[in-house]
């Protein structure tokens, strides 16, 4: 095809470089904001919805936080290396592969760009097969907020959970949103509280200014 041609069809040339496509994104400071102020994302049917549940599911940092026994003899098999902020956008697409599934390509982007400035986080359970389960959330401040978790390997988003609650203690976090509360949550001790006291604190932990890596 004659260049002529090319370029009155609009088709690129050697000479006109496609511009790569960014991909759509919730901008950071939109999500910062949100969240600052206890509403959060979904992706619902091609849209994003946003939420503010009006009673909230936390898990509690302090000694109500409670390892099943179960788990606590699994855990002293040491069955996953632990990792942080090693697979983020892998972790993401685990929480995704399932049948119905609120991250969509929107969703993934958004906290990927999140994960780069430092904001959003990931904790791993590894062994020599690979990557076999996690979670990841958004860290503001001194709140943490929980996203989504999964596993590949038996427990491994159980010790996962752990695996956070413990380094949020040791880093002086106050607290562990988990959007919703599930009977699975409550075995660790989740409880659900109203939207206002909730609100209540999260005011007094959120600094935006304030990464946590």
């Amino acid at each position: 095809m004659p260049s002529s041609l090319m370029a009155m069809t609009g088709w690129p040339t050697s000479r006109t470089p496609a511009k790569p496509v960014e991909p759509e994104i919730i901008p950071p400071d939109v999500l910062l904001g949100a969240y600052s102020q206890g509403v959060f994302p979904m992706a619902e049917d091609g849209e994003i919805v946003w939420f503010s549940p009006r009673i909230r599911g936390i898990i509690p940092l302090d000694e109500r936080f409670h390892i099943p026994h179960g788990l606590k003899k699994r855990l002293r098999k040491n069955p996953f290396e632990i990792r942080f902020d090693t697979a983020f956008r892998e972790v993401m697409l685990g929480c995704a592969d399932r049948d119905s599934t609120w991250i969509d390509g929107v969703i993934l982007e958004s906290y990927c760009r999140l994960h780069e400035l430092g904001f959003a986080h990931s904790v791993e359970c590894w062994d020599a097969d690979g990557l076999q389960g996690g979670l990841y959330g958004v860290a503001i401040g001194r709140a943490f907020f929980g996203e989504s978790m999964f596993s590949r390997k038996t427990d491994a988003s159980k010790i996962a959970l752990v695996a956070l609650v413990e380094m949020l203690r040791e880093r002086g976090f106050g607290l562990l949103d988990t959007q919703w509360m599930t009977e699975h949550l409550r075995t660790f001790g989740g409880c659900e509280i109203s939207r206002e006291r909730y609100l209540g604190i999260l005011e007094g932990l959120v600094c935006r200014n304030e990464r946590k890596s």
